[in-house]
C-alpha cells in the first residue's frame, strides 16, 4: 500500500518532469516538497524499491511506467476535486488548493469516476492546468505566456502558472479569470512591463504578472 507521503513525491515528480522535461535533480525535489536532500534520498530510495521511479545517484530521477499512472491519478484527483469545490460548492479559485490536498489522497477509483461523470467529464481545472483521464492522458492547449503576445494582439486567458492563493486574489482584484478577453497596448522595454486591457479599462502589470498568465491567442 502507498502511503499518503509517497504519493506526495511522486506527484512532486510529475509535476518537475513536465517542467524540466527529463530525470529530476534531487535539490529541485527538496526545494519542491521544502525539506532537506538527504530526506529526498531516502524517499526515493524507497519509492526505487517499490517500482514507482528510476533513482541513480547524481543523475536524478524518472518515474516508471507505474509511478507515472499513480502520479497522474493523484494529479486526476486532486484537479477533479478543484473542479467540484469551484462548481458545485462555490469556492473562490484560491481557496480550493489546500482542501483538494486533503482529498487527493481518497482511495476509491469508483467516487473519483462518478466525480468526474458528475462534473460531465472536464478537461481542466480553474486554474486552467489539464486534468488527466482515467488512463493518465491530458488534453493539450495551445497557450503562451501573456509576456509574449505581440502588441495590439487580443488574446484569452486559459491558466496560470502561479496558482498561490496571494496571486490569484491578485488577479481576482483586477477581474482577470479563466476566459478574459485581454489586449496588450503597450509594452515597457526598461523593465517589461506592460499595459493591457481589460473589460474596457486599462492595467498595467509587471513583467513577473505577465509571465505567470497563460493565454490563447484568437
Amino acid at each position: 500500500m502507498i502511503t499518503l507521503s509517497e504519493e506526495n513525491y511522486l506527484k512532486a515528480i510529475y509535476h518537475l518532469e513536465r517542467q524540466e522535461r527529463g530525470a529530476v535533480s534531487t535539490n529541485a525535489i527538496a526545494d519542491k516538497m521544502e525539506t532537506k536532500a538527504s530526506s529526498v534520498t531516502d524517499m526515493l530510495k524507497k519509492l526505487a524499491d517499490k517500482d514507482y521511479v528510476i533513482y541513480k545517484k547524481y543523475q536524478g530521477v524518472s518515474l516508471t511506467n507505474k509511478g507515472l499512472a499513480t502520479a497522474a491519478n493523484v494529479v486526476r484527483k486532486h484537479r477533479l476535486w478543484e473542479v467540484f469545490l469551484v462548481e458545485k460548492l462555490n469556492f473562490s479559485w484560491d481557496e480550493v488548493h489546500d482542501v483538494a490536498e486533503q482529498l487527493e489522497h481518497i482511495k476509491s477509483p469508483k467516487l473519483i469516476d462518478e466525480l468526474d461523470a458528475f462534473l460531465e467529464f472536464p478537461t481542466h481545472d480553474p486554474h486552467g492546468d489539464p486534468i488527466p483521464d482515467k488512463d493518465g492522458n491530458i488534453s493539450k492547449l495551445d497557450k503562451i505566456n501573456l509576456s509574449k503576445v505581440e502588441l495590439n494582439e487580443l488574446c484569452t486567458c486559459v491558466g496560470v502558472i502561479d496558482s498561490s492563493a496571494k496571486f490569484l486574489k491578485y488577479l481576482d482584484k483586477h477581474k482577470i479569470a479563466l476566459g478574459t478577453q485581454i489586449k496588450v497596448i503597450e509594452k515597457e522595454s526598461f523593465d517589461e512591463s506592460m499595459t493591457i486591457l481589460i473589460h474596457g479599462l486599462e492595467l498595467n502589470i509587471s513583467k513577473t504578472v505577465a509571465n505567470n498568465i497563460y493565454v490563447k491567442t484568437s
